[in-house]
């Protein structure tokens, strides 16, 4: 990579002004911090609950430029910490790279995977199916609500939309599940397209009502993840064009690397229970927990500091 090129994407990590020889440092520097952090082992399991999705890149090959996929996973591991658990660049969201992008994970330690939580893209379910076969998929109710909004004129989706939340809002599974039934019954006397459409998706957009309900409101969607990409954008958006795909493996895994760090060294999200476990069961542990708060890692959850130098 030139010492241009090169300048552009450590702006963002807001370094500038380096010299040829820097350039190369850096870049033999990153490439081994980026690899370590991509294939190291996966030890922290068992991870309850995973994020997937994807961000697309602009990449020069072949004389043109392609567009290009980052398939990205983040997971809760056993301390209850969030973890980046890996990220590939492939040619498009397809089967073939979802499936060897799972695979992967999984061969570095990935297991017992309750339930995974991404939009609705074809490649993605079927890699979960073939991969992780024991484990749930939830699709993320703020991508399908994004479809819902499409399926109306623009003066009825407030409607649509108040319907639609009250699905969220109920105080445990049975209610969900009954509130779901009569939003459809709603839709279908005023929209019976869209009665039709969201009758199809019941299941897999109701999954989280399978887990502790401490937990439902980080994996009925996939906006932790969300956010995630937001920041990626921002430092990937001063480059605008990669030069080669390594380039962008160097990028985003520096940035995913640094957030992973945060994370860790931020709060934790200690995990009391396993998914369908009774959180009443233990009193002493529910006395534990009374600073208890959501977070994805399965059970009932609470938040705590931890110390920078150690769990």
């Amino acid at each position: 990579m030139s010492t241009r090129r090169m300048n552009d994407p450590v702006t963002s990590l807001e370094i500038t002004n380096l010299s040829r020889s820097q350039v190369s440092d850096m870049a033999k520097d990153l490439d081994s911090m980026v690899e370590d952090f991509r294939h190291r082992p996966l030890d922290g399991g068992p991870y309850l609950y995973v994020s997937a999705d994807a961000l697309t890149m602009k990449v020069r090959e072949g004389g043109r430029v392609v567009k290009t996929s980052v398939l990205l996973a983040t997971g809760v591991n056993a301390e209850g910490y969030r973890e980046l658990l890996g990220m590939q660049v492939a040619t498009s969201e397809s089967v073939a790279s979802w499936t060897g992008f799972f695979r992967d994970l999984k061969a570095r330690g990935l297991d017992q995977v309750y339930l995974v939580t991404s939009d609705a893209h074809l490649g993605i379910q079927h890699a979960i199916g073939k991969v992780l076969p024991n484990a749930s998929w939830q699709r993320c109710r703020t991508h399908f609500a994004k479809n819902l909004s499409g399926l109306v004129a623009k003066s009825q989706w407030p409607t649509l939309s108040a319907m639609f939340h009250t699905i969220f809002q109920q105080s445990d599974a049975e209610a969900v599940w009954s509130q779901v039934r009569e939003v459809v019954g709603f839709c279908q006397g005023k929209f019976p397209h869209v009665a039709d459409y969201l009758e199809e998706a019941i299941d897999e957009l109701l999954a989280f009502t399978s887990v502790p309900k401490a937990v439902w409101t980080k994996v009925w969607s996939n906006n932790p993840t969300e956010r995630l990409n937001r920041e990626i954008r921002r430092r990937t958006d001063v480059v605008g064009i990669f030069p080669n795909r390594d380039a962008v493996v160097r990028l985003v895994g520096a940035v995913l690397a640094e957030q992973h760090d945060d994370w860790i060294e931020a709060e934790a999200v200690h995990v009391a229970d396993e998914p369908g476990a009774d959180p009443d069961d233990d009193d002493r542990q529910r006395h534990r927990c009374r600073r208890r708060r959501v977070s994805p890692g399965g059970g009932v959850i609470r938040r705590q500091h931890r110390a920078r130098d150690g769990p």
